[in-house]
């Protein structure tokens, strides 16, 4: 198998990590919105409400909202022929329950749409990306009530119509897997997924249980609900998964790699498979888990399967084992691999990882795959001259698409897409720092907010661009 001519090389970004405008247009409060600036080693805080003096770095993002023209035309000048964004469901709704959307959220989609289409760019559009309306929270318990439910596909009707000519592809979420009663949260995850903490959680396993099953219905109705709009909608639905392999070939231990592998992959069995799966039902049984599963939920499954996979893909880790000499967790729970180098943040660099991953996922659903994210956070420096030399993030992505090149031409794997985190630099997500950089773009804005904003193109820039009109080809 070859790279189709068709691949869809480009990148990703996500609206609470750069469009900024938190108060314009009409838009409501956001999870995101109440969410402070972190530092490395010290994680972001979270706010039950406005405060002054405080650093909400998507208040401001890189002023995507205002700039997204000159930021698309940049990606064009690369040849890019996707870019995955997502909705802001409180520039749609501001409160989540509102009988009318807002006409003003609904436009600014259709603009940014019209002028990816402009450079024959394909929009990619995902539904929900850690930006949920805080009324939600506050008012129905966010996930853990099934009236959300109905407000997301109210919501998902909205963006479809509007965008049901000019939209091919879509998902429904962005990483709701990292949300499970098996593993020991932390505030920011639980918090960015559901708008939550999970240190305030009551009854924490089945809070955590009861998040997961709704994110999970509510993404099998979407796509059925897409598919009654649009019948030529791909949708499918972002996760961020890992491999995890075992620190030896003791059979306990492979063991062990396996199941925390697989731990990730329920949702997506729920979503690819027709049924929510019967081994998550049994295992929140003996943990004295209630998951209530309907007779109108089991139809949802049924015909609500998805098109295509979206894999977020960074790290890989070693699965805990007896006797370990060392706890140092690695980014999704594990290990950290002796093997493996890391970035500065502690995430390991492992391009077979990727290779690994996608003919696990891809040989057990046979789902076309996207990768959805993949890149390197830097700390970048521009030179006296005014340039960027990010040699280390081409080496990252040179290694990484030789991988997934190798899926698909030596292993068979169907992966029709490769879109980088994130083409230009943006607010970090975790930890609400401009200076964990991934772009091709530099923005000229610090940890603090300030700067001028200017895009300039690094060094990375110019090889994508080489790589893109190569169809891959060429990686030099």
């Amino acid at each position: 198998m070859k790279i189709s001519d068709d691949f869809l090389w480009g990148g990703s970004i996500a609206a609470h990590q750069c469009e900024g405008a938190y108060d314009e247009g009409g838009k409501g409060l956001g999870i995101m919105d109440l969410v402070s600036v972190g530092a490395y080693g010290q994680p972001r805080k979270i706010y039950s409400k406005l405060e002054k003096n405080v650093l909400y770095p998507s208040h401001y993002g890189i002023d995507f909202y205002h700039r997204y023209k000159e930021d698309i035309a940049l990606l064009a000048e690369m040849g890019f022929k996707a870019l995955r964004i997502s909705v802001d469901w409180s520039r749609i709704y501001p409160n989540g329950d509102d009988s009318n959307p807002n006409q003003k959220g609904i436009e600014y989609y259709q603009n940014v749409v019209k002028e990816l289409r402009k450079y024959k760019i394909e929009p990619i559009v995902t539904l929900y990306h850690f930006e949920m309306p805080i009324n939600l929270v506050n008012k129905y318990g966010s996930w853990t009530n099934k009236k959300v439910i109905d407000f997301y596909l109210k919501f998902c009707r909205t963006m479809f119509e509007a965008l049901k000519d000019t939209v091919k592809y879509w998902s429904t979420f962005n990483e709701m897997n990292h949300i499970d009663p098996q593993t020991q949260a932390t505030d920011i995850f639980t918090y960015i997924i559901a708008g939550l903490k999970y240190s305030e959680l009551t009854d924490k396993k089945q809070t955590l249980a009861t998040i997961g099953y709704n994110m999970t219905l509510a993404s099998v109705k979407a796509v059925r609900l897409g598919h009654e709009i649009n019948h030529n909608f791909k949708i499918g639905c972002v996760f961020g998964i890992e491999p995890v392999y075992p620190v030896n070939c003791d059979p306990a231990n492979v063991l062990k790699a396996y199941l925390q592998t697989d731990r990730d992959f329920y949702q997506i069995d729920a979503m690819c498979n027709g049924e929510f799966p019967k081994y998550k039902i049994q295992e929140y049984f003996n943990n004295g888990i209630n998951i209530k599963i309907t007779e109108a939920d089991k139809n949802d499954f049924k015909f609500g399967k998805l098109d295509y996979i979206g894999m977020n893909y960074y790290a890989s880790s070693v699965a805990e084992y007896e006797g370990a000499d060392s706890k140092e967790s690695a980014l999704f729970g594990g290990l950290q691999n002796p093997y493996l180098e890391t970035s500065k943040w502690g995430w390991t660099i492992d391009p077979i990882g990727i290779r690994y991953l996608l003919n696990y996922t891809y040989r057990k659903y046979g789902l076309p795959i996207m990768i959805t994210e993949n890149g390197l956070g830097a700390v970048d420096k521009v030179d006296g001259n005014g340039q960027i030399n990010d040699n280390y993030r081409i080496d990252y992505l040179k290694k990484h698409i030789s991988a997934i090149e190798k899926a698909i031409e030596e292993d068979n794997v169907d992966c029709f897409g490769y879109l980088t985190w994130a083409p230009i630099d943006l607010i970090s997500a975790t930890t609400g720092q401009m200076s964990k950089r991934y772009g091709f773009i530099y923005v000229d804005q610090d940890d603090g907010g300030k700067g001028t904003k200017k895009r300039i193109r690094k060094e990375s820039f110019n090889w994508y661009k080489r790589v893109i009109a190569s169809n891959g080809n060429n990686l030099s």
